[in-house]
């Protein structure tokens, strides 16, 4: 595959694009990564715990469930990390109030996606620079110089004639200024968009994505990416991850929607992945020890993923404590050893060395993860 040539609003050869997927329920991170390694583990799960034989080694202390065995492609080539102990300082355990002081990325104001496309030197204004596969724009997107919510293509349209669409074009053709660049650079994109939708998407390198709306979402990423539109920010959520009660049967579904829409999607963008980030993060964990209906209950230290071209890190990331008694937090969780900005710092330093990460993260000092 030839190196992209051009972007909708110019920012050349380069551009990088972020995809953020959020799991909405606060997603139990020793169901997705299990400590099999960790004789604890086992001990404090006697029944919802997964089996070290079963798991897909990561290395000696964990595996990934065998319901992401879609995956394992992308572990073996090492492009896949995963990052174990995650979360944010807080220790709320309301859903609403954890999502938004991660997706704020503390207590600035806007989000931290959006400060991150506004603190640049060449910051991007262009009508799809940041685009949100949903009904309403998230709140790690507020901020930002320009986001779009849409659920399809479709839903980025003038709804007047194609001869209002004209005029109006050609009232703004001269206006000059920040006003009419961005403008312009909407209708562009608009003509743009009408080119990717007239021509049937067919995924790249053999890749099929399932039913639902998680796996449409990615295969609707991937035609962006790859229509060359100028997307540098892409958000969508995979929610359902509260799972206090039956948590196999709650969330197995969800956990195999995960697996193989991230497989499709990184077979799907091929070489295009050497430009795409995929990063994937929940508001916390859950409880180590499983509840008297074989669910979990809130927690703390979660699990973040990170999915990139092959052989760019490829390990697991985890300052573990062990699941010892002695070295759980408050009713019996795992602590955070990582906070989840200092896995997107590097991430988002990557993607733009000339953005100001003081403001991106203020009030937080980057730690390696």
């Amino acid at each position: 595959m030839k190196e992209p040539k051009a972007y909708l609003h110019g920012n050349g050869d380069l551009q990088k694009t972020l995809v953020v997927v959020f799991l909405r329920g606060g997603a139990d991170g020793l169901a997705l990564v299990p400590a099999v390694g960790d004789d604890d583990y086992h001990r404090l799960r006697p029944r919802i715990a997964i089996a070290e034989k079963t798991a897909i080694r990561l290395d000696e202390r964990f595996g990934l469930n065998p319901l992401m065995s879609a995956l394992k492609p992308a572990v073996e080539e090492g492009a896949l990390t995963t990052v174990h102990c995650v979360g944010s300082e807080d220790d709320t355990r309301s859903h609403f109030e954890a999502q938004d002081l991660m997706e704020h990325g503390g207590r600035a104001g806007g989000g931290w996606l959006g400060r991150f496309l506004r603190f640049r030197e060449k910051a991007s204004a262009g009508a799809l620079s940041a685009v949100a596969l949903g009904t309403a724009v998230p709140e790690s997107l507020r901020g930002a110089p320009s986001a779009t919510a849409m659920r399809s293509i479709n839903d980025f349209a003038f709804s007047g004639s194609n001869d209002f669409v004209r005029s109006l074009q050609s009232l703004y053709q001269k206006q000059s200024g920040v006003f009419g660049a961005r403008a312009n650079d909407t209708f562009r994109a608009l003509a743009r968009l009408r080119e990717v939708h007239t021509k049937d998407y067919s995924p790249a390198n053999g890749a099929e994505y399932s039913s639902g709306r998680f796996a449409t979402d990615l295969r609707l990423a991937a035609q962006l990416i790859k229509a060359r539109l100028g997307v540098e920010a892409i958000t969508l959520d995979l929610g359902g991850w509260d799972s206090h009660i039956s948590q196999g049967p709650a969330i197995t579904p969800n956990i195999t929607r995960l697996a193989d829409g991230l497989a499709a999607f990184r077979q799907d963008m091929g070489a295009e992945m050497k430009h795409t980030t995929v990063v994937v993060m929940s508001e916390f964990g859950r409880r180590v020890t499983e509840n008297s209906v074989l669910g979990t209950d809130h927690g703390r230290g979660g699990v973040m993923f990170v999915m990139g071209q092959n052989g760019s890190k490829g390990r697991t990331i985890a300052n573990w404590p062990g699941l010892a008694r002695k070295n759980l937090v408050g009713p019996g969780d795992l602590p955070v050893t990582t906070n989840y900005r200092d896995v997107l710092f590097p991430i988002l330093s990557e993607h733009a060395p000339d953005a100001d990460m003081a403001k991106v993260f203020p009030d937080h000092k980057p730690e390696p993860a």
